[in-house]
């Protein structure tokens, strides 16, 4: 099966699966930011009755307070994150609170307010460990396969690889904020992360068997040794994928509400990351191969030109 021969068809889809993300990131106003990211009041409460995290949300939507995070701390203390709050806000909280699910009391045990500097520094600084991360991967797979022709390729092919996972992802992202109300927080960040390790380890899984594949037959094209090296690895990577997913669609099914997001990002994560592995870091280098992309930049060109005279 010459899947090499198909790369066309596989740019194309992930050009669909990019652009309306894109578009939303453009027109829309982007990502639905969270508490995490736009400030927010976080206070850390031990109950003197029985209660549950379901209970405390349910009761801080009926109060207005919605898209609060909840966390069990255990020995029935719960940390709540929500809006920015002032002091007289607070203790109507709090109050509304004792009145439904604690009539002996509560202690609260910590308060702190996230500012928005805060949070964008948090975002900046999350943005910078990516970019970190990207240089990093870029130099290691270039150093990695060093042994095959032009490893500089390996290496922004890893790097193109990841751009469109994490593009993918956001895009999404940026959809479901406008049409789902779904925020995105500082799990999104890690999830998101999380995805790109994910991406780049597949993607030097079958990246490694293309340079065994070179090595072993130095005269056999890239692109046939690129289809050899997919076919050798699409079943483990098909597999481990579908393992992961069973787990993750269980945590989804049976976890708790705070980790939906997080849950969500991995399983696109997986899904992409699995199809940018087969479908775009090595397709790339076949196309790098062919000249096909310089045959594209030169048949636009020739056509602007013909069209101005």
């Amino acid at each position: 099966m010459n899947i090499a021969k198909q790369r066309g068809w596989f740019f194309l889809i992930s050009a669909i699966l990019l652009i309306p993300g894109l578009v939303f990131l453009i027109i829309a106003p982007g990502l639905n930011a969270g508490i995490d990211f736009t400030g927010g009041s976080t206070m850390t409460v031990k109950f003197g009755d029985p209660v549950d995290q379901q209970s405390i949300r349910l009761s801080l939507d009926s109060l207005d307070v919605a898209d609060a995070t909840v966390q069990n701390f255990g020995d029935n203390t719960f940390f709540i994150r929500t809006k920015e709050l002032t002091e007289l806000e607070k203790e109507k909280t709090l109050g509304y609170l004792q009145d439904q699910l604690s009539p002996s009391g509560y202690e609260v045990l910590s308060f702190d307010k996230v500012s928005p500097l805060v949070a964008q520094e948090t975002v900046i600084a999350a943005f910078w460990a990516l970019f970190a991360a990207s240089i990093g991967i870029f130099f290691y797979v270039w150093w990695a396969f060093r042994n095959v022709p032009k490893p500089f390729r390996y290496g922004t092919a890893a790097i193109i690889a990841l751009l469109h996972d994490a593009g993918i992802i956001i895009g999404i992202f940026a959809i479901l904020g406008v049409l789902a109300d779904v925020e995105v927080n500082t799990m999104f960040l890690i999830a998101l992360l999380t995805v790109i390790g994910y991406s780049v380890n597949d993607t030097i899984v079958v990246f490694d068997r293309v340079r065994e594949n070179i090595i072993s037959a130095p005269n056999r094209s890239l692109e046939a040794n690129v289809n050899l090296s997919i076919a050798d690895t699409m079943g483990r990577s098909i597999n481990t994928s579908l393992t992961l997913l069973l787990t993750l669609f269980a945590l989804m099914l049976f976890g708790g509400p705070t980790l939906k997001s997080f849950l969500l990002v991995l399983i696109i994560g997986v899904v992409v990351g699995t199809y940018s592995s087969i479908a775009v870091a090595t397709q790339i280098l076949v196309s790098w191969e062919q000249q096909d992309f310089t045959r594209i930049i030169s048949r636009f060109t020739k056509r602007n030109l013909s069209v101005s005279e």
